[in-house]
């Protein structure tokens, strides 16, 4: 049941603490309750915690169920795909493919004969795994193709003329299927030097023996279902990456192909290609190639710099979105060509009805966002603020005032900036730390702190390690990974490194950066970094009261006279590398990392283990003062949230149904970020399992 979801408290229990929002009109409360209802009715029971965005994401394939032309499936890259029966209006997700958060989802195809029956072939980044998942109830459940199992599926094409007919492109060759995806079959020469890591298919329409293949080195063909090949590169510039090959249904002879290099056409059936005039040069990556099925005079160029259309066959192009677009798959309507969808990188779903000319976002239900930090209105607890990487100018910070249920973005003046922290100064305002900087949000807009009094010192301890556990949140498997900026090693008036972290307690900020420890006693409009503390690439930072506790990945200090004075801290001996700190109010210490969960009442000067429960691999700890507990997350596999309420150090646990990056009070509730898909509530206050420390 969900129906008992609520912001305030109905019961009398410790672990729920009562926290009334601002605005929680009846209105409010109801629209909420039916938002979360109806998505309950929408997701697997598996998954207990309830996605609330922010919309929007890497989004990079789209297909149609060939009976019900309303009724779309979008890939992603971690794995989930989702579902639409409104051609792209609302998104549901139906399952994670795998089971893993790192599959790239850039083919699937639906079977015409039987819309139940769904192949998604995919692969991983930086990595030669991936594999052939088969679904036969509608893309519900998943199961791996035994005979493809690790290969990363780079194309996958089914045969119009004989559907049950299936060719996928590998890193290894080029594989095919006679019987719908069952069995397969290596077409293409085993351990060919050339014919290898094939990025596009295509069959012939009428003949389906006639198999195109783009491979990282030009385009090759077979007109005898894969027993002899040839390479059909003249016209084509040697060493092109083919990205897409298309061929005209009416007119098999007529052949496009986009490389790295430009687009191609050949009127010969590749014979002889000619390469098309009019794409700029900066936009050679053209991931895909599609034809208007209505007016197969008209191709759509889906480029890293825009979306292009040809109305003449590839005579003359003109772009119909923004440069910024990065478009990985195109979807026309059969039934409509007015209706184009893109899948795109950070904008997930555009959708067009004037067959292309303009477009708007189409994202509601699909969120595949990076998370990486949080902060609730101290005065308005339902006012939330989320920072999101790799997401350029989609991203920044997206606020809620409705305790994280919707999300608008609210990052006008950081400039595409990647957010890693997020802080509230004691007169209320709202502070972001960026790869770029600190900014302030002051009447709606973020503006950069340029008062920041900063050297680097020489007589610095430096941590040895190099990646930071900021930088490796925002980077893990990402399809874009980030770093911080690097500063320049003079004093400066505007910092521009990264600022890994950030913390508040009474008047004072704290930010950590590469350089040590930034503070500032201005509400954040000017800081000074501390001349005291002796640790360099300061990647956590906690307080409470005058307790201030800073660690790199190796090293940590505590002071506890609000950053004065600093005493080096004893870590635990069988900690590797510190990924979360947090301080109590009693002076308690709180640090995890991969060997587990520690705490130490005297400065560190000893470290215990919570008899009760082992909690390893943890990746976020936060001090909710108003539940007086120590709220933690794990990283691996684990979907599990708990809660050790001070200072007995009782522990509770919960299952959330998703890998998660942190958590945070919201009401009676909690609210989570994950590792690729945004923001999940917890659906309703439940009793937990609970074991008790001795």
């Amino acid at each position: 049941m969900i129906s008992d979801f609520r912001y305030t408290k109905l019961d009398s229990r410790p672990e729920t603490h009562s926290l009334r929002f601002r605005n929680s009109t009846a209105a409010v409360r109801l629209a909420c309750l039916g938002a979360v209802l109806l998505l309950g009715s929408r997701l697997s029971l598996a998954v207990s915690w309830l996605p609330f965005g922010p919309d929007g994401g890497d989004a990079r394939s789209l297909a149609q169920d060939g009976k019900d032309h309303r009724h779309l499936y979008l890939g992603t890259v971690n794995g989930w795909i989702y579902d639409s029966h409104d051609e792209g209006g609302h998104w549901r997700r139906l399952a994670r493919v795998g089971n893993r958060d790192d599959l790239v989802l850039d083919n699937i195809i639906v079977d015409v004969t039987n819309p139940r029956h769904i192949l998604a072939g995919t692969w991983v980044l930086g990595r030669s795994d991936g594999g052939l998942f088969v679904s036969n109830d509608a893309g519900m459940t998943w199961t791996a193709s035994a005979e493809m199992n690790g290969q990363s599926i780079r194309a996958l094409a089914a045969s119009a003329s004989n559907p049950k007919l299936l060719v996928a492109g590998t890193l290894q060759g080029v594989f095919r299927s006679s019987d719908g995806g069952v069995r397969w079959q290596r077409i293409s020469p085993a351990g060919s030097q050339e014919l290898h890591e094939v990025e596009s298919i295509a069959i012939d329409p009428i003949n389906p023996e006639i198999i195109y293949a783009g491979t990282w080195h030009l385009p090759w063909k077979t007109t005898d279902g894969g027993a002899h090949w040839n390479n059909i590169k003249q016209g084509i510039i040697d060493d092109s990456d083919v990205f897409s090959i298309i061929v005209d249904p009416k007119k098999p002879s007529t052949v496009y192909a986009s490389a790295c290099s430009g687009i191609y056409k050949s009127d010969d059936a590749g014979s002889k290609f000619l390469k098309i005039q009019g794409i700029p040069s900066t936009a050679r990556r053209t991931r895909v190639l599609m034809q208007d099925p209505e007016h197969l005079e008209t191709v759509f160029a889906g480029t890293t710099e825009g979306l292009f259309r040809s109305d003449d066959s590839g005579k003359t192009w003109f772009r119909t979105t923004g440069p910024e677009i990065i478009v990985n798959d195109v979807f026309i309507d059969p039934t409509d060509s007015k209706r184009v969808l893109l899948a795109t990188d950070r904008g997930g779903v555009l959708a067009s009805n004037d067959r292309g000319n303009s477009f708007e976002s189409s994202n509601s239900g699909f969120s595949a966002r990076q998370v990486t930090s949080y902060i609730a209105d101290r005065e308005h607890p339902a006012d939330v603020y989320i920072g999101v990487v790799n997401d350029k100018n989609w991203g920044g910070v997206f606020a809620s005032n409705t305790g994280g249920l919707s999300w608008n973005q609210q990052s006008s003046g950081l400039l595409g900036r990647d957010v890693f922290s997020l802080a509230q100064a004691s007169d209320g305002t709202i502070l972001s730390g960026t790869s770029h900087g600190i900014y302030r949000l002051q009447s709606g807009m973020w503006q950069r702190v340029t008062n920041v009094a900063w050297s680097v010192r020489p007589s610095l301890a430096t941590d040895t390690a190099t990646s930071g556990t900021a930088h490796d949140v925002a980077a893990k498997r990402g399809v874009r990974p980030v770093s911080f900026q690097q500063s320049s090693r003079q004093r400066a008036a505007d910092y521009d490194g990264g600022i890994a972290s950030m913390a508040q307690s009474g008047d004072t900020l704290y930010a950590g950066i590469e350089e040590g420890l930034l503070v500032s006693n201005t509400a954040g409009q000017s800081w000074s970094l501390l001349p005291s503390l002796r640790i360099r690439n300061v990647q956590h930072v906690a307080a409470a009261g005058s307790l201030v506790l800073v660690a790199g990945l190796k090293q940590a200090q505590l002071s506890t006279d609000q950053g004065k004075t600093w005493h080096d801290v004893m870590l635990p001996d069988t900690l590797t590398q510190v990924a979360a700190v947090a301080v109590a109010p009693s002076g308690e210490l709180w640090v995890g990392g991969r060997e587990g969960l520690f705490y130490s009442a005297n400065g560190g000067g000893n470290w215990l283990t919570l008899p009760s429960v082992s909690i390893r691999d943890v990746n976020s700890l936060f001090y909710d003062g108003a539940g007086q507990r120590l709220l933690a997350t794990v990283g691996g596999t684990s979907t599990l949230v708990y809660a050790v309420h001070l200072p007995e150090h009782s522990v509770r646990f919960w299952e959330t149904g998703w890998n998660l990056r942190f958590v945070r009070p919201v009401g009676d509730h909690l609210i989570g970020a994950t590792l690729f898909d945004g923001i999940v509530v917890q659906p309703r206050m439940v009793d937990s399992q609970q074991a008790s420390a001795q």
